[in-house]
């Protein structure tokens, strides 16, 4: 049974695993939009950071227009443009054993494509989650629900695996990004163009 977390909350991937191998691991998030008459398409991405949360190359963002991460450590399997019907919405593969020496965090953030311009923002998304499945056994070991949107924010960093050590561990961290994509691509390192 997967452990359901709250904002902060920290969990080690291998214990969770228990005695089933822990290498590729999907991630799959999922939300229900609010019908506000314009397209609601909700963008999953990954930043992989070193140690000061910056990424090293551009292709160190992982989303729908860079699919797959040049080591192959991290493949987003597509995009999906409204968040219609129940499940993952948006899924994206890690190989763990594949993520570079020099990446620390695989940070999933979520952002709102041209928010601003279709009048949309995170309080009028219900029943987003990110969940972590062990593929080795298809087990989940953990998930995080958004307990609430937020009126005019349109970017959320929902969590990230962090390495530690021989050993992986989920944050689920639930934090809004001031500036949009374009505030979080700033603050990894990265220049949106």
């Amino acid at each position: 049974m997967a452990i359901s977390l709250s904002k902060g909350g920290v969990i080690s991937l291998a214990k969770e695993s228990g005695p089933a191998p822990l290498d590729n691991v999907l991630v799959g998030l999922g939300w229900d939009p609010a019908d506000t008459g314009a397209p609601f398409d909700l963008d999953a991405s990954v930043f992989l950071t070193d140690s000061w949360s910056r990424c090293v190359t551009d292709s160190d963002f992982v989303f729908y227009g860079n699919k797959v991460h040049n080591s192959g450590a991290v493949t987003h399997c597509g995009d999906s443009m409204t968040g219609v019907g129940d499940g993952d919405d948006e899924q994206i593969l890690m190989t763990l054993s594949k993520v570079p020496s020099a990446v620390v965090r695989l940070r999933v953030v979520v952002s709102i494509h041209e928010a601003a311009s279709r009048g949309q923002h995170f309080g009028l998304v219900a029943n987003a989650f990110i969940r972590i499945v062990n593929q080795s056994d298809n087990r989940e070991l953990a998930r995080f629900s958004l307990s609430q949107g937020a009126t005019g924010q349109d970017c959320l960093i929902f969590a990230e695996l962090e390495r530690q050590e021989a050993d992986w561990t989920f944050h689920a961290i639930g934090d809004f990004t001031p500036g949009g994509l374009g505030g979080a691509l700033a603050a990894h390192g990265l220049v949106a163009g």
